[in-house]
Formats: C-alpha cells, structure tokens, sequence
C-alpha cells in the first residue's frame, strides 16, 4: 500500500478526493426505490410476529421509514469493494518512485476469498499491473475462475485460518516484492469506499430530497467506516447492521462494550460479513463517534429480506447485502429509534446492496426449505 505516513487525513474531504481518483474507472451505480418495501417498512410488525423474538410482548414500533437503495450489486466485479480497490492503485501510482523503481513489475498481493480478490484482480489488470491473490483451498470455485480467468491474477491457494492465509501472504512478498493491498484495514481502502457514500448522498438530493440515515453491513468496517466519512458533518446519521448467528455481529458487541473483539469464527449465510472489524475502521466507528449505532440481524431475517428483494425488485444480490435491509424491516429497536427521533415525519434512509456475486446452486440451497 502507500505508505501510511503519508496517507491523506481521514475526513470527507479525503473522500471527496478519491472520488475524484477513481471515478474514471467505476460505475456510478444506481439509486432505486421500491414502493412495496417502503411501505412494508413503515408498517408496524404484529404481535404475533414479535413471538418467539427478543421483542416478545413489547408494543411493535410504528416508523416511518423512505428507502433507498444504493445498487453496488451492479458495480464492477458485483460490489462495491471495487472502490476501495481501484484507489489503493491509484495511491499506489501516485507514490514517489513507485512505477519508475520497479514496482509495476513486482505488483500487488492480498489474502481474500471474496469480492476483494476479484476488486484488486481487476484494478490490477487494468493498471498492467501483476496481482498476487492468495485464496483459501476453500474458496468457491465461480469465485477462483473469476480472479484467474477474467481477471488474469495469480492464485496461490493456503489454508483457510487468518494465520495460515497471512504466512503464504508473507511468502509471496519476499519471493516477488509485491505490496499488500489489505481487503479493510487501510486508509485507502477506507476512502475509496466511501465514496458510494458521497454518490448516494448527491443521487438523492436530485430527487429533491435529503437523507436522514444511511444504513450499511458491517465485516471488517471498510464500507462503513468510508460512509461514515462521507457523512461527516452533513447532519446524515450513519449505523451499521451485522448477522447475529454465531457471533457475527462482533462490531455490535464492540461498540456496545468499548473493546475491539479481534477475533470471530461464524457461519452465517451472509459470507461478507464474517471478518472482526479492522483498527482504521474501529478508529472510525467508536473512536471517532461517527457511527450512531450498531444493530444485528437473524439468518431467518436476512433470507426474508432476501426473498424480498428477489420477489420485488428483480435484483440479484447476496445475503450480506439486505442486512441493512432486514434491520429496518425487523429489528425492533432500531424501528423504535427511527420511531422516536424521526416522529411522524419519518426518516429517509439509505441501504447499501454491497453486492452481488452469488451463484444459483447457493441460492437454490438457501431457499429449499
């Protein structure tokens, strides 16, 4: 990465300027409404639904809630971490000596079984520039084919703990000289993607409205750590929305206690989101104070969200996308906050659809029963 020393300052501003880095290379992916989910979101959840939940026999919220949807399902490579991507090359490029001395030729690494493998396969290609991507033996194969096929990257498979990831990591940079491009835990990573966050706030101000809220999934803190940056000092209030299962919503936990868990160990259906939140992002989060609040959602939740999404909007994304989602639609105490602070006026609120990549046997397993 850039050298952290000279990293830009961790602001809006910073997020405004690699806006500026990286627009020639991303999608601005599409705002969309759905009248169906706005209201289902605004309509008070029975008694009788609230059974057998945490909520048992409390008297259900009654929010007023506008959505819009931020559509990175349709970004490059299926997710917004193409952001984050394209800007640490960028940095990268900018850096003094970085081309001239030789470090085009030695490329960049990362350890990752997701969308950020694919995200800096991709920005790599298209800077001519060799990537390193050390995938889990584990990983999906439509994902392997992607970084290696489509993208033209070198895979070097490890095992699928974080130490034995980061030990085959280590062995690529000493043998290539390749930098390490993290998936989260970066400034430049961080600010780039938060600039979905300075898009959606732009596209629904040209509908002549005004956000309230932005909601986004929380892993390892990249995406909402960004948005958070993007909102500061604007008046948006920004939260962020975890699977429950397993332990997953370590975030939550953290920002509730005061003490960064680094360690989490879930398999919850929405993949995405099962990294511990990183140090740059935490710092962002509860250090800074510019995330408000942190809610968490069950695996029944986020596949009903899913449901929703496909039944209604035609939209393919993953479970980590419509986390954000099923906390509007089923967490009670943040319908109750909405509720309380909003009042019947009602908040206009932001979701993130993060991404998009799937394949239809994991979505066929998911649905069979």
């Amino acid at each position: 990465m850039s050298d952290p020393a000279t990293a830009p300052l961790l602001t809006r501003e910073s997020v405004q300027a690699a806006h500026k880095l990286i627009e020639p290379y991303i999608h601005k992916t599409p705002v969309l409404t759905n009248s169906t989910i706005t209201r289902l979101a605004s309509t008070p959840r029975t008694p009788a639904e609230l059974e057998g939940t945490e909520w048992a026999g409390r008297t259900p919220a009654r929010p007023v809630m506008r959505l819009w949807f931020k559509c990175e399902n349709l970004q490059r490579i299926g997710a917004f971490k193409a952001r984050g991507a394209f800007h640490a090359i960028e940095r990268l490029k900018q850096q003094p000596g970085w081309l001239e001395g030789g470090g085009r030729e030695k490329g960049v690494v990362t350890h990752s079984s997701g969308n950020h493998a694919q995200a800096l396969a991709l920005a790599a290609q298209v800077n001519s520039i060799p990537a390193h991507i050390v995938m889990p033996t584990i990983s999906s194969p439509v994902k392997i084919a992607a970084v290696r096929d489509t993208y033209g990257a070198s895979i070097i498979f490890s095992g699928p703990t974080a130490p034995e990831r980061e030990a085959v990591t280590a062995s690529v940079i000493a043998r290539t000289g390749a930098v390490l491009v993290p998936p989260y835990d970066h400034h430049d990573i961080v600010l780039g993607q938060g600039t979905m966050g300075l898009e959606l706030q732009d596209q629904v101000s040209s509908h002549n409205k005004k956000l309230n809220a932005i909601l986004t999934g929380c892993g390892g803190g990249g995406m909402l750590s960004g948005v958070a940056l993007s909102c500061e000092n604007t008046g948006i209030r920004v939260f962020g929305a975890e699977p429950s299962f397993e332990g997953a919503d370590d975030a939550k936990r953290s920002f509730y206690s005061g003490q960064r868990i680094t360690s989490v160990k879930s398999l919850t259906i929405a993949d995405g989101l099962r990294t511990p939140v990183g140090a740059i992002p935490w710092s962002i989060i509860y250090e800074r104070k510019l995330v408000s609040g942190m809610y968490s959602v069950t695996e029944k939740e986020i596949k009903a969200a899913l449901r929703l999404v496909y039944e209604r909007m035609k939209m393919v994304v993953e479970p980590s996308a419509v986390v954000g989602l099923a906390t509007c639609l089923y967490n009670e105490d943040f319908r109750a906050m909405v509720e309380q602070e909003a009042g019947e006026d009602g908040w206009d609120i932001g979701l993130v659809f993060s991404g998009g990549n799937v394949s239809l046997e994991a979505l066929g397993k998911l649905f069979e029963s």
